[in-house]
């Protein structure tokens, strides 16, 4: 069995209205019936464009967020069932090492503060003597010396913040830990020393990683199984290696496209695809398959009724697409633009002018055809209205007896 499992994980927000009376209209749906396996040991890297629901995934697991269905089995217990007493027991065995290590760090706290509270909550350590030694072992492990312990966060890098928060959840012996973007704020050189950080601790401690990443190259360095998110579904996993060599599913596909890679010359002949429109809002997502409304390979029947499950394929791939089969075998033609034209369309679109300013240039218009009197707003009076959108009012001129004497010509200066 494996370590930690969600089976048909959906989070859903509801969207509230009304200032008497308080009523759901509607709900945003974040995680929508997430299924996947996480092996003790394993690293399992969790990718996909922001919004996608990678984040509220990883706190549903820890309870952080309500789970609206689903189960979220961790060693055999569905922590969805949980009461809070018997969740925050479970916690010392889950741990989440933060996006931002600033804002997860308290300011008013020194580090052995910080790093002891979450000790003394969870009974480690007989005594402050005994919890202080052990905070200095988790601290040597993380490649910081022993008198951090009585600075604040503020007196550090951002990398040394984000050390200390992977010893905040390493002096609990966790099992799983959560990474939730753990590099993204990090300089280049320091991302590969936390990466690097997080393997060592892996080997030498047993840990299971649940890493969550928009940043593709380190995901693939890191993790050995990964998940591709897309609007709060998951669409496609497989091996590291093999979802990088050959992915399978349309979306997988541009976001492999979108890697730079090293060699100019493979750079220049490779293909690009370039994705039609904006991700759709998850508060009203398409119907059928989440990505049917951007799919160059969308056709006209399935792709907006049915919604595909993720299904084997071989390799250890899994895919959730209704033509996985005709898309890799060359039979399914392409539907929609992917390079240079897409893009051209989407911009189009948005330089489209507005329809309320449409309709008040022509009401504007209207009104002034038929009551030629009545003065239309933007337009100089006598000005046709034909040039409504160009005609700028005169300023109007000042009466005789007003004018400045330095203007008349025989005036004083």
């Amino acid at each position: 069995m494996s370590l930690l499992e969600l089976d048909n994980l959906k989070v859903h927000f509801p969207i509230r209205k009304g200032i008497l009376f308080d009523r759901t209209v509607g709900h945003v749906y974040a995680v929508d019936g997430v299924s996947l396996k996480v092996e003790a040991g394993q690293t399992y890297g969790l990718v996909g464009e922001s919004g996608c629901g990678k984040t509220t995934l990883g706190r549903a697991v820890l309870r952080l967020v309500d789970v609206t269905e689903g189960e979220v089995v961790f060693d055999g217990t569905d922590l969805a069932k949980l009461d809070e007493e018997a969740m925050r027991r479970f916690r010392r065995r889950l741990q989440m090492v933060f996006q931002d290590p600033l804002g997860s760090l308290n300011p008013r706290q020194n580090i052995e503060s910080i790093l002891a509270e979450g000790m003394a909550a969870h009974g480690i350590g007989a005594d402050q003597a005994e919890r202080r030694e052990k905070i200095k072992a988790i601290l040597a492990k993380v490649g910081l010396p022993a008198n951090a312990l009585s600075r604040y966060p503020h007196e550090f890098s951002g990398g040394q913040r984000q050390r200390i928060g992977i010893a905040r959840a390493l002096v609990l012996e966790p099992d799983v830990i959560i990474c939730d973007e753990p590099v993204s704020a990090l300089d280049v050189s320091i991302q590969a020393q936390v990466v690097n950080l997080l393997e060592e601790l892996q080997e030498s401690l047993g840990l299971t990683y649940l890493v969550i990443a928009h940043d593709l190259a380190v995901v693939r360095h890191i993790s050995d199984v990964i998940g591709v998110m897309y609007l709060g579904s998951l669409v496609e996993e497989a091996p590291s290696d093999a979802l990088y060599e050959g992915p399978r599913h349309p979306y997988t596909k541009a976001l492999m496209s979108a890697v730079p890679v090293p060699d100019p010359d493979l750079e220049d002949r490779r293909e690009r695809i370039l994705l039609h429109g904006d991700l759709p809002s998850p508060a009203n997502p398409p119907t059928g398959c989440r990505f049917h409304t951007r799919c160059p390979w969308v056709q006209e029947t399935r792709c907006a009724t049915d919604r595909p499950e993720l299904t084997d394929t071989g390799d250890g791939h899994r895919v959730a697409c209704h033509w996985t089969a005709e898309i890799e075998a060359g039979t399914l033609a392409r539907t929609r633009a992917t390079g240079v034209e897409a893009v051209t369309e989407t911009a189009a679109v948005a330089e489209e002018p507005a329809v309320a300013d449409v309709v008040r240039e022509e009401d504007d218009k209207a009104v002034a055809d038929a009551q030629p009197g009545l003065p239309v707003p933007g337009v100089a009076a006598g000005a046709p209205a034909s040039d409504a959108s160009t005609a700028v009012p005169r300023p109007a001129e000042a009466p005789a007896d007003e004018r400045s004497p330095s203007t008349e010509g025989g005036g004083k200066r």
